[in-house]
């Protein structure tokens, strides 16, 4: 007795000593950042990624719509419900450490063949030829968590748990970014149709001014043509951009999950107003601050945990079983206290040895999914600090651009005036003057659109650093 008593404490310290193996040690893979972003003059630590969005857009109309987009937005709304399914299964995981219990009532009548041991014994013993079996037990099942293989299915389902509140956040980013396009795309679209409109004054006095000088000999039926082919040119242009105008507003009322409607803007787009010198901070703090790469790196924690459940399965597994309740054969002696009482303990150490390769193979994927997801995760911060330096370079590039283009206007809108100056004294002919409208027309449209295109610039920037999801 003292001998089974020997084994059985040694057995104990020997889990004790070998169930402080927990997950495996996670190390960060190392990452080639550079110092500062390209195109930026200083490394500064400060980033307007830390804004809250509500501090980064300051017109309270777009303020109104991205408030819609968050509460309403069906891709939002679907993530935060993939986030509290996975915070259940984290619920459920915490419980893994726990023994499995169950309870089972069973009742049995068997009649064995008369000419059989079992009937001639019944009937010799019993004087019956049926026997009856009654049965009410608890059942227990645990397992030793020896190698941390629980530990690390804990820690797979923790984070499954944070990379579905990642995705959340990564979604809000692209939401809140796609509404303020959105946005400045349909107050691009208003200064066109002012534009056109404008234009469209200009086409029509042309036309009745050339009318005139065909009536008194002045000029041709051809210019007469010319000039109400530019007037049509710009009606069909006004009927486009109004067409645009209700599709943008239609995909704007969606992304804030509402049916297709009108959307209300009081201001035109030379009055919104952006965070201008935008600081970009560190390239490194970039990484910690983008949900999209904070997932990815989630994924890697979970594949480094699936390479420690993959090992554990390859060692020694120490499984305890229990049962207990009461039996009996007679049905009106089932519930007697204690004769029907019974029970039973089972401990027992299984090691596998031939799976057909089967747990090696599975170790080998999991630590190949582990070096796949390293260089997943390199790439995204790859991505990531590209798309930072993309958004930069547009934002420079552009700023010169509509330095440009707002010459350009003006000094179209100047030739403008000369040639209608010049064709109402006869010193120019329709064509000039229709060529002159044609190509102000083009340079306004296209400030509009670099206008645009800046502040897109700004907000792929605010997002790409990692902007919008607080």
């Amino acid at each position: 007795m003292k001998r089974i008593k020997n084994i059985f404490l040694t057995f104990i310290l020997a889990i004790g000593s070998v169930s402080c193996v927990s997950k495996l040690a996670y190390a960060e893979p190392e990452l080639e950042l550079p110092e500062k972003f390209q195109y930026t003059a200083t490394a500064d630590t400060a980033s307007v990624a830390n804004l809250e969005w509500k501090q980064f857009f300051s017109d309270p109309i777009l303020q109104g719509l991205i408030e819609k987009g968050i509460t309403h937005n069906y891709d939002l709304q679907i993530a935060l419900k993939q986030v509290a399914s996975s915070q259940e299964k984290l619920k459920q995981a915490k419980y893994l450490q726990y023994p499995d219990v169950g309870f089972a009532v069973s009742g049995q009548i068997s009649k064995p063949s008369k000419n059989s041991m079992n009937g001639q014994s019944l009937n010799l013993f019993l004087g019956q030829s049926h026997v009856e079996d009654y049965n009410a037990a608890f059942n227990l099942s645990w397992e030793a968590d020896i190698w941390g293989k629980i530990k690390n299915q804990q820690e797979v389902s923790r984070m499954q748990y944070l990379q579905t509140y990642e995705a959340t956040k990564a979604i809000q980013t692209q939401v809140v970014a796609a509404i303020a396009q959105g946005y400045y795309n349909l107050l691009m679209l208003d200064k066109q149709l002012q534009i056109a409109k404008s234009n469209l004054d200009l086409s029509t006095n042309t036309l009745s001014l050339t009318e005139k000088l065909w009536q008194s000999g002045d000029t041709t039926s051809l210019g007469v043509q010319q000039a109400t082919a530019q007037k049509q040119s710009t009606e069909l242009l006004i009927t486009q951009l109004e067409q645009n105008i209700a599709i943008q507003e239609n995909a704007l009322s969606i992304l804030v999950g509402e049916n297709p409607n009108k959307v209300n803007r009081t201001i035109e787009m030379s009055d919104t107003s952006l965070p201008q010198n935008i600081s970009t901070g560190l390239p490194a703090a970039m990484v910690s601050r983008r949900p999209d790469v904070r997932q990815q790196e989630l994924v890697l924690l979970e594949s480094n945990s699936m390479v420690g459940i993959a090992q554990a399965n390859m060692y020694p597994a120490l499984k305890i079983t229990a049962n207990g309740g009461v039996n009996s054969f007679k049905l009106d002696n089932w519930f007697q206290i204690p004769a029907s009482l019974f029970g039973s303990v089972l401990g027992g150490l299984t090691q596998p040895i031939f799976q057909k390769r089967q747990l090696k193979t599975d170790l080998n994927v999991a630590e190949i999914q582990r070096e796949k997801n390293v260089l997943a995760f390199r790439q995204s911060v790859l991505n990531a600090v590209g798309e930072v330096s993309d958004a930069l370079v547009s934002n420079e590039s552009l700023k010169v651009q509509e330095q440009k283009a707002t010459e350009q206007v003006a000094t179209l809108k100047n030739g403008i005036k000369s040639a209608e100056m010049l064709y109402k004294g006869g010193m120019a002919n329709y064509l000039e003057v229709i060529t002159a409208q044609g190509n102000s027309l083009q340079a306004e449209l296209n400030l509009a659109s670099v206008k645009r295109q800046r502040l897109s610039s700004i907000v792929d920037l605010y997002r790409a650093l990692g902007g919008g999801w607080k």
